[in-house]
């Protein structure tokens, strides 16, 4: 017979065991505010990346939004540079310069991309800042989400989030003013005269705004980032990780201000649990260096804090290395860093140099394949092309035509004036003539030159093949 205290009752099976922890319930983080050298570096970093971000488009540059990405157009204004679809290779530059930058730095500095520049931590903050301002510190919040439904809950949590609404919502206006003109922009929106896609794409992206940096947080760090997966592999034994002195804080225990922990038999920690309160993903850094640390530094500031105020010496929680700890020296300058660095420096010079160089006119020279040539009544060999001329400038050109690489060569067109829009494209069907007497090869090298008739420093040049009998 079963007794009563054991009724009902059976040991769980491995498979609910696994269940159990895969499955765990989120518990909810509250993290007190912080105050210090990095918080200090972390807010001047959020307050210029967002204001980058929302101010960015109402800047103005020669009588038009300074950075305007104009897909129905397909101009990009980014200031003075105006990049068309075909410039789609800068793009490509932009984010290899990027991941070697993240490679480079990771290697060097750790997280630091994700403590300080992330738009997930950035945005977070933003949100914590303004649910403080409604809810208060950590322990109001805390006895506020505790507290059962009732009328002073529900207007708080309904100020707060009316407050995130309207942030995610001039979040999602301001992506959307990089693509369309964001003065045009507000106007419909006050008139209420936003098209569908636009529509789409506010509410879209102030979701999104809404739910990870309001609702979802540090899940989107442990749980949805890729980063936090592979950044292992970039780590060596000389990238600044932030950590925990065990053999200085060791064992650790409550004592009075004036007690020597030494006496006592206890290390420098007086496990108040302050670096596990301020720390936005709730871990422990005490525990050894884990992957949900998003390197922030706010147990640094709230630790050296407690330090300062038991007198003892700053560092307990610091920036430093495997080797460091292990007795050894940091070695900045090694192996992977100067590969990191160069190929950086030469992607980005490079880049430079493109962009430098970059001319406004773009020339296409496509053959006509359905003939190889043709011989014309007095003897010439006749190979015919199609011309298509991108006028990537702000203003319309004139240009003239030649071409050179076989001697005595002639170019027909059926058009006198070439004159191309700005922002347009032309197509010119031109026919080439060559006396078989100076074709040397059965394919020979022939060099097309456009040259704008207003601007002669305009130019550009374009190989093709012209085609005979030997």
């Amino acid at each position: 017979m079963t007794s009563p205290s054991t009724k009902g009752s059976r040991e769980p099976q491995p498979d609910e065991q696994l269940e159990q922890s895969l499955y765990a319930k989120r518990q909810k983080i509250f993290p007190r505010e912080v105050h210090g050298l990095y918080a200090r570096l972390r807010l001047a970093g959020v307050l210029g990346l967002l204001g980058i971000f929302y101010f960015t488009p109402w800047l103005r540059w020669n009588g038009h939004q300074a950075v305007l990405l104009d897909l129905p157009a397909r101009k990009f204004h980014i200031f003075g540079l105006t990049l068309w679809p075909q410039d789609f290779i800068y793009l490509a530059f932009l984010l290899i310069i990027a991941g070697l930058a993240l490679f480079f730095f990771t290697a060097l500095a750790g997280r630091i991309w994700c403590g300080y520049a992330c738009p997930q931590t950035v945005w977070t903050e933003a949100f914590l800042w303004l649910e403080r301002k409604v809810e208060g510190d950590r322990m109001k919040q805390q006895k506020l989400d505790a507290m059962p439904m009732n009328a002073k809950k529900l207007r708080i949590r309904a100020t707060k989030h009316t407050f995130w609404i309207l942030f995610s919502v001039w979040t999602g206006f301001t992506f959307v003013g990089y693509f369309t003109p964001i003065i045009e922009l507000g106007q419909r929106l006050v008139q209420f005269g936003l098209g569908p896609w636009e529509t789409f794409w506010v509410v879209f992206y102030g979701f999104a705004t809404y739910g990870n940096a309001g609702w979802m947080r540090e899940q989107v760090c442990m749980y949805m980032c890729p980063y936090a997966r592979f950044q292992s592999a970039m780590f060596d034994k000389d990238t600044l990780i932030i950590s925990y002195l065990p053999e200085r804080g060791e064992p650790r225990g409550s004592r009075k201000r004036s007690t020597n922990p030494r006496e006592l038999g206890l290390g420098d920690c007086i496990d108040c649990t302050m670096c596990v309160q301020v720390c936005p993903t709730g871990i422990d850094i005490r525990d050894g260096l884990q992957y949900e640390c998003i390197a922030c530094s706010a147990c640094i500031d709230a630790c050296d804090d407690v330090m300062d105020k038991m007198g003892y010496q700053r560092g307990l929680i610091k920036y430093t290395t495997q080797h460091e700890m292990t007795g050894g020296k940091t070695h900045i300058l090694r192996p992977r860093m100067v590969v990191y660095a160069v190929l950086l420096l030469v992607v980005m010079g490079i880049f430079a140099y493109s962009i430098g160089t970059r001319t406004s006119l773009g020339l296409d020279v496509i053959r006509d394949r359905n003939r190889l040539y043709r011989e014309t009544a007095d003897g010439l060999i006749e190979n015919v092309y199609t011309l298509k001329i991108l006028n990537m400038d702000k203003v319309a050109h004139r240009y003239t035509l030649s071409v050179a690489g076989i001697p005595g060569i002639e170019l027909f067109t059926d058009m006198k004036d070439i004159e191309v829009t700005a922002g347009d494209v032309m197509e010119l069907p031109v026919r080439l003539r060559a006396d078989e007497a100076e074709l040397k090869v059965r394919s020979s090298k022939v060099m097309f030159e456009l040259v704008a008739s207003d601007e002669p420093e305009l130019s550009v040049q374009e190989e093709a093949r012209f085609l005979g009998p030997r």
